[in-house]
């Protein structure tokens, strides 16, 4: 009978109701040990009626099984994974050991179990019901935090029990948590009537319980004893409850307790398991039946379980070390061939000091476990075989291998800890370079960013000789960390460095590497022809090689052409490509920084809302997997996107948390992306004094650390402000200084921008000279918001001319355009210049597009593209009742009904 707790049943039977309505939700219950957290879970099953339950709980001893508690939960539901998209079925079915794995993506496991659950509650309502989350080993409770995060329109309701105050999934996760306190009075007297507990010791054991139902339980015994203590001594609940489960056992025989220790150290409470490993020592289970009968441990169905995880912490916790390593070497040598996980790990604590048949057979259990992608079991695997190890060079390989499983499984902390232990115990020179281009991956990652370019070139430098092709890698990733810190003398150092080792062996991997690396420092530093030309030729080993085009590893880096070339065409499909790829892989890791490449790109055509439910993706998966580089990248951009469209409040917003990134992790490009985003946002809103101070700021930061890519210049934007300001020779000046670097640059987008400002500039035919010049540049870029502005530019330059018919012309087609970028304040400039010429504007209504969120932008744009429902949920990693529900939204803000609608949209 479960006693009070109306608020956690109101808010439990609230969940499944919505549940069974189709209605998805997720409540977790946090409180101390004993609080009821299980009670009322088995109330949840208890009143989840015709819904089907998956069940799972947290064991401590299984923290180091690769995904056992999502296997345990998902068991009941594998007979849908043939209904899942394949890649995730086989993610899915390599990390729970039922086919053979590979590694992947730390969140692939956690997006084919949403699919999974999902296909599952096809047949009808599921009630998910997680006890002691806390215990979870940790591939499962990411597993499943991701998915729960993702369920919105699925018959589904997940309760998760954790205890209070201990690290679990729950921490950061903004999950609905309801925090179970104790009983009151009177739910107390009713939990111990019968116990024979006198009214005032009642009350004693209430004050000092808490109204905690298991400390009450247990501790009613001696309820007399604590009735005698002051009232103010403190009781500690859960010591005192380990207490009474220890006293509980003292009335047990000798080797009743022994296999009491054995039971608590095995992991599985299998009885068959225990009563091989009972006969190595000389003991029969059947004593356990003494246990069950004073409440510690409950026989059934051939499974011994304790009837409380403190209950199992205290006996094995009480027993000497003697007595649970003999215990661990019985289990060890009991389990069947099969469990050779399960035994490394009872090897390991049967040992004493340094053994290296444990560390091997450990270090087994980490490469397994890498394979499964459960990279935190992994990584304790190899820590604990290095602690084992009895050679430097064993260990420290060892050691790495755990520091780089930790860091695919995003614990930078824990990674930094283990590379300095590892660099301790490493001679080989190829073993220490490993550990700095890691130490400087993650140096990238967290900042400052320079000092993972100095430990990434350092440790090529190292292996330059035996290794070039690996080498040249290096240096290009080195490259780019240079990038992104806007240091162009390191950058130019390394690519040159990369291009050299490059030309060694020349294969064609290493060499898309330094070719992109290459193009990168040379266009960076102001030689744009040349900068491009390297560039097209990494494209072009990308575009040739499905090999290297489809290598997860390099489909960041294979996106980044078109973002350098700026040019109609150029590597276009490398980026769409890689972005399909990434999802289909389900490598949400790489989503980031591939989104980011894309959403750029897309700044740079007429997809400004697609741009913005690309950025709103990435900062939500970056901000998840916790890609700071990323994130601060995609606020950044989003921010100069945000200018352009006149969102004032997000754009500072976005600005403001890109730049405190920036400073800490010393990412000076982005740093300045948010100044111009400022400028940009003030001069679309017509206040082009304010605009002044950041572009000057903007060229500055770009003077004092040496950036010379043209493409990152306010040149054209200082022209427009001074102009605006009636300062003509300032203008002028700008210009004069902008043009020659534009053509020494060579590229068609700089070079339209240089034409518009000689053509502000200018009079007469010269005048539309320039500007004439400007569009047909431009038609060789996809730029079209820069198009718009040179034809608002060029519109207005003929007003002033008084050739308002030609002037009609450009503005009516920039207020097109601006229009249906929904750039608003460009927008309003234009309709007030056309105004000007004595024509109103015919404005575009305000496009139910506008209305639609991110992720219904991204869902409809899938759909729209002949993707079905299952892919579409597949693609964002959501479920497909999930995609309906969003795409029920799009229908109802745009008017339509179909598919065939919406695919006539233009999004």
């Amino acid at each position: 009978m479960l006693l009070g707790r109306d608020a956690e049943r109101l808010a439990i039977d609230r969940l499944l109701a919505e549940a069974r309505e189709g209605r998805s939700g997720v409540l977790a219950l946090a409180g101390e040990p004993g609080i009821g957290k299980t009670a009322l879970l088995d109330y949840a099953v208890d009143r989840g009626g015709e819904m089907r339950v998956l069940r799972a709980r947290g064991i401590e001893s299984e923290a180091e099984v690769p995904f056992a508690g999502l296997a345990e939960l998902l068991r009941p539901a594998l007979g849908a994974i043939n209904r899942i998209p394949a890649p995730q079925a086989a993610a899915l079915a390599g990390a729970l050991a039922l086919a053979p794995a590979t590694a992947q993506d730390r969140f692939a496991t956690g997006a084919a179990a949403l699919s999974l659950l999902s296909a599952h509650a096809d047949d009808g309502p599921l009630l998910l019901v997680v006890d002691d989350a806390h215990l979870l080993d940790p591939s499962s409770a990411e597993a499943l935090l991701f998915a729960a995060r993702r369920l919105v329109a699925d018959p589904i309701a997940v309760l998760i029990a954790a205890r209070e105050g201990e690290p679990s999934l729950l921490d950061g996760a903004d999950l609905r948590v309801l925090r179970v306190a104790g009983l009151d009075r009177s739910q107390a007297s009713e939990l111990l009537a019968g116990a024979d507990v006198p009214a005032e010791a009642a009350e004693r054991l209430y004050l000092a319980t808490g109204g905690n139902p298991l400390a009450l339980l247990e501790l009613a015994p001696e309820a007399h004893r604590i009735a005698a203590t002051p009232a103010t001594g403190p009781v500690p609940i859960s010591t005192s409850i380990a207490a009474a489960f220890t006293r509980r056992s003292e009335s047990l025989s000798a080797p009743a307790r022994r296999l009491l220790v054995l039971a608590a150290a095995s992991d599985t409470g299998d009885l068959a398991l225990l009563a091989r490993a009972a006969r190595a020592l000389d003991l029969d289970v059947e004593e356990l039946a003494a246990a069950e009968e004073v409440g510690l441990v409950r026989l059934d169905g051939g499974v011994v379980e304790f009837r409380h995880p403190l209950a199992r912490s205290a006996l094995y916790a009480g027993a000497s070390g003697t007595e649970r390593r003999a215990a661990h070497a019985a289990l060890a040598a009991a389990l069947p061939d099969r469990d050779v996980d399960r035994r490394a790990w009872h090897l390991a604590s049967a040992t004493v000091g340094p053994d290296d048949g444990a560390a091997a057979a450990l270090e087994q259990a980490g490469v397994r476990a890498r394979e499964r992608s459960a990279y935190a079991v992994a990584a304790a695997a190899f820590e604990r075989a290095a602690g084992l190890s009895t050679v430097d060079d064993r260990r420290a390989n060892r050691l790495f291998s755990a520091a780089d499983a930790a860091w695919l499984g995003g614990d930078g902390e824990r990674t930094l800890k283990l590379i300095e232990a590892a660099r301790m115990h490493a001679y080989d020179r190829m073993l220490l370079a490993r550990i700095d281009q890691l130490h400087g991956r993650i140096q990238i990652e967290r900042g400052p960013v320079m000092d993972g370019y100095a430990l990434i070139v350092s440790a090529a430098d190292r292996i330059a000789r035996g290794d070039p092709d690996l080498a040249a890698e290096m240096l290009s990733e080195a490259v780019l960390a240079s990038f992104y810190a806007g240091d162009t003398p390191a950058m130019l150092k390394a690519a040159a460095r990369a291009r050299t080792l490059a030309r060694r062996n020349g294969s064609r991997r290493a060499s898309s590497f330094a070719a992109m690396a290459e193009g990168m420092a040379l266009i960076a530093d102001g030689q744009g022809e040349a900068g491009a030309a390297a560039v097209r030729r990494a494209v072009a080993v990308l575009e040739t090689s499905d090999d290297l085009r489809d290598d997860p590893r390099l489909l960041a880096w294979a996106s980044l052409g078109p973002l350098w070339l700026r040019e109609a065409e150029a590597g276009r499909a490398l980026m769409e490509r890689a972005s399909e790829r990434a999802r289909d892989l389900a490598e949400v890791g790489l989503l980031p920084t591939l989104l980011h490449h894309l959403a750029r790109d897309q700044c740079t055509t007429d997809q400004w809302a697609a741009a913005a439910a690309s950025y709103d993706e990435g900062i939500r998966l970056a901000r998840e997997t916790g890609q700071r580089t990323a994130l601060t990248a995609a606020l950044a951009g989003l921010a100069w996107l945000e200018a352009r469209q006149g969102r004032e409040a997000s754009c500072r917003a976005h600005a403001a948390e890109a730049a405190r990134l920036c400073a800490e992790l010393g990412m000076a490009t982005y740093e300045v992306w948010t100044i111009q985003a400022l400028g940009d946002l003030e001069l679309g809103l017509a206040r082009p004094a304010a605009a002044l101070e950041h572009y000057r700021a903007q060229a500055e930061a770009l003077h004092v650390r040496g950036i010379a890519d043209i493409d990152l210049s306010p040149g054209p934007e200082l022209v427009d402000v001074h102009l605006r300001l009636g300062d003509t020779p300032s203008a002028a000046a700008a210009a004069d200084e902008f043009a020659p670097r534009a053509e020494e640059k060579g590229q068609p987008w700089a070079l339209a921008r240089a034409a518009r400002s000689r053509g502000l500039l200018a009079a007469g035919d010269e005048m539309e000279a320039w500007f004439d010049e400007a569009l047909r540049l431009h038609a060789r870029t996809p730029d079209v918001f820069e198009q718009a502005r040179t034809r608002l530019a060029y519109g207005a330059s003929l007003r002033r001319a008084r050739k308002r018919v030609r002037a009609r012309e450009e503005l009516r087609a920039a207020l097109q355009v601006f229009d249906a970028l929904g750039a608003q304040p460009w927008a309003d400039q234009a309709s007030a210049e056309l105004a000007a010429t004595g024509e109103t504007a015919r404005r575009r209504d305000a496009s139910t597009l506008d209305d639609l969120t991110p992720q219904e932008l991204q869902i409809a744009r899938l759909l729209a593209d002949g993707k079905t429902t299952r892919e579409a949920a597949a693609a964002v990693f959501l479920s497909p009742k999930t995609v309906e529900y969003h795409l029920r939204n799009v229908y109802r803000k745009l008017g339509i009904a179909s598919r065939d609608e919406l695919s006539r949209v233009s999004l």
